[in-house]
């Protein structure tokens, strides 16, 4: 264990919080550094969110590569790695997305000891539900494939769906037929996982600047040089873009854009009550997904609105429809008040999809396109990025995830196993 390492192991703990707790709670330190940008760097991680912070962290933790900057337009998370539901699973159909979700599953299994801090991990299990016969088919064959894929999964008959949610609607206008779970599924507070990458990052050495927006990139005959922010110039050799849906807007100068359409994905909580909802359940057909949250608030999610936007707020429709679908699977909702609404602008492919990997400028990688899957793939996400940047290469997890493949026609459509339509 390096100096550093042991510093941010020893900071927290139950000793220190009963001490600080008699001291009066006034003696905790910041939690990471915030400096003023360096003149130069190694590399530059444009985005202050879940996958940047990762990817710097791996980079000082795994390659030794300590001369790096989080630059961050507004404040950590303000992205949407703190505007989602919290879930985390690695259910997916493909066996590259399985692969690499399951990873990063593994990855967030252990990721409170490794950066400790709490990142309320709870594998309460994601429930899959089926409203017709043929529907259940086609998890049939996901389950399979998902098992094939070395993933936990298992189907659900309706009377076994009825014993794992009791309060799940037995005369639903759509009929539950059955379903499947992944019990290694569940949920992590995202708050809590950006600011343990932030806060390891910094231990580490990374510089994390906020209020630091970059306006452009600087570069020279195909080679990236540094980035002009407005705290000025800062040199780097590698520039790394984890910016969501402001993708192609930091590349559109350079000539280069991206496929990837953006769309507000809004969520709302309940007033908090006892406990109703045991797992984290997910309905395709009816178009919601509820979980309940360590406080007791009913935490709902649907689909991305109809029409391409880039606002970070919801609009009634939404809120309607996905009100009236959590009341439909879950008929006890019906008297709760909606306390507070949310939203995201989530980026998507084509093939729903991310981009990972280096970009056709010198010293330019890119970590976009996640659609709404981007914060259970943060802790692999940022991995494979730091890999990428150390090595000059893509790691074989994300090889097919370029953006080569929508050259040659090599997409993975993982469309259905993304939740909610985009």
């Amino acid at each position: 264990m390096t100096v550093a390492n042991a510093v941010t192991r020893s900071r927290y703990s139950f000793w220190s919080l009963l001490r600080r707790s008699y001291l009066g709670g006034k003696a905790w330190p910041r939690a990471w550094r915030g400096p003023e940008p360096k003149p130069a760097y190694d590399v530059v991680v444009v985005g202050g969110g879940g996958h940047g912070l990762s990817t710097a962290y791996y980079l000082a933790k795994q390659h030794g590569i300590k001369r790096v900057a989080v630059l961050e337009r507004g404040w950590l998370g303000g992205g949407n790695s703190g505007r989602n539901t919290q879930a985390v699973r690695s259910n997916y159909f493909d066996p590259r997305s399985a692969r690499f979700y399951e990873r990063s599953l593994q990855l967030y299994e252990s990721l409170g000891h490794e950066l400790n801090i709490n990142i309320m991990l709870s594998q309460r299990g994601v429930l899959t539900l089926a409203h017709s016969d043929h529907e259940l088919d086609s998890m049939r064959r996901w389950c399979n494939a998902i098992r094939l894929n070395g993933v936990d999964s298992e189907l659900l008959s309706r009377e076994q769906l009825h014993a794992e949610e009791p309060l799940l609607n037995r005369a639903a206008r759509f009929p539950i037929v059955g379903g499947f779970v992944q019990r290694r599924g569940g949920i992590v507070r995202h708050d809590a996982v950006v600011w343990g990458y932030a806060r390891a990052a910094s231990a580490l050495g990374v510089d994390i600047v906020e209020q630091c927006e970059v306006t452009s990139l600087d570069v020279v005959g195909g080679q990236i040089r540094g980035v002009h922010t407005g705290k000025g110039w800062i040199g780097a050799s590698h520039v790394m873009l984890a910016v969501a849906g402001h993708t192609n807007t930091v590349l559109a100068p350079l000539g280069l854009q991206l496929p990837i359409v953006c769309s507000t994905l809004q969520a709302m909580v309940t007033e908090p009550v006892k406990p109703l909802i045991r797992s984290l359940v997910n309905s395709p057909t009816v178009h919601v997904y509820l979980s309940q949250s360590d406080h007791g608030e009913i935490v709902i999610g649907g689909g991305t609105d109809g029409y391409d936007s880039h606002v970070q707020r919801g609009g009634l429709p939404a809120f309607q429809a996905n009100a009236a679908a959590a009341v439909e699977l879950f008929p006890a909702l019906r008297q709760l008040k909606i306390m507070r609404t949310w939203a995201g602008v989530v980026d998507i492919t084509p093939d729903t999809t991310p981009i990972m990997g280096r970009l056709p400028i010198g010293g330019l990688s890119v970590n976009a396109g996640w659609g709404t899957g981007g914060f259970k793939a943060i802790p692999a996400g940022g991995e494979t990025m730091a890999q990428t940047i150390a090595t000059g290469r893509e790691p074989q997890l994300i090889a097919g995830f370029t953006l080569e493949r929508f050259a040659g026609g090599h997409l993975i459509d993982e469309s259905a196993a993304a939740g909610v339509a985009h």
